[in-house]
């Protein structure tokens, strides 16, 4: 017996589903990858009840940032203000007059999405996030693999390499762009978020590559499935 859902999918995420691998071959060149650059700016820090309030995507591809391909949406929520608008300073007004629904943006998002690797600090946050949105408008999780700057920031940067000990801490973005001597742009908005992230995890893929002294490969990163 086959089970069957009820409610056919949109076109947009039938094409999303087809067009993401459920794997990725560990000797893939990393320039042959493309990746999304994600950052979530939300109403709090639980994934079961709280909302994304702004997000934003940069692209790479071949080593390169495309600007041109960069992209954000304010997501309308009806929502309480929490501790986290001193953070991010999106009030519930800001989403009400300009933000779009959170099934629009997803279906914006998806797209964009389709056969990349997504990539963020503390990544794991922002999927939770989205994979709750997924749940509620498409009773599906995102099926991209995934990669944290941080973790790759304990391969990739010797300060923060791996001691052994149990409890290390993960380096913050801040201390990571320290390291690499890279100035954050408009910390804690989400399209200043991801333009950050983006060119630091560029900037790590340098010097993972000249640690390796070879081109990298899809085995060299922390990829992870979401």
């Amino acid at each position: 017996m086959f089970w069957r859902r009820k409610t056919p999918l949109p076109p947009i995420v039938e094409a999303y589903l087809a067009g993401t691998p459920k794997r990725i071959p560990g000797k893939t060149p990393v320039n042959e990858l493309r990746f999304i650059v994600l950052d979530c700016e939300t109403t709090g820090f639980n994934s079961a009840k709280d909302r994304i309030l702004s997000l934003a995507v940069s692209e790479l591809r071949s080593g390169r940032l495309h600007i041109a391909r960069s992209a954000a949406w304010l997501l309308r929520q009806d929502r309480p203000v929490t501790a986290a608008v001193t953070v991010h300073g999106i009030l519930p007004s800001d989403t009400a007059f300009f933000g779009q629904p959170e099934s629009d943006v997803l279906l914006e998002l998806l797209p964009r999405l389709q056969g990349a690797v997504i990539v963020g600090h503390h990544i794991g946050f922002d999927v939770a996030m989205l994979n709750a949105a997924m749940k509620r408008h498409f009773k599906m999780p995102l099926r991209n693999y995934l990669l944290d700057t941080a973790r790759f920031a304990m391969d990739a940067v010797e300060a923060f390499a791996r001691t052994g000990y149990p409890g290390q801490r993960e380096p913050s973005l801040d201390e990571v762009c320290t390291q690499c001597g890279i100035t954050p742009l408009d910390r804690h908005t989400a399209e200043g978020d991801a333009f950050t992230t983006a060119t630091l995890f560029l900037a790590m893929c340098a010097r993972r590559q000249r640690q390796l002294a070879r081109p990298l490969r899809a085995s060299d990163l922390p990829l992870s499935t979401s």
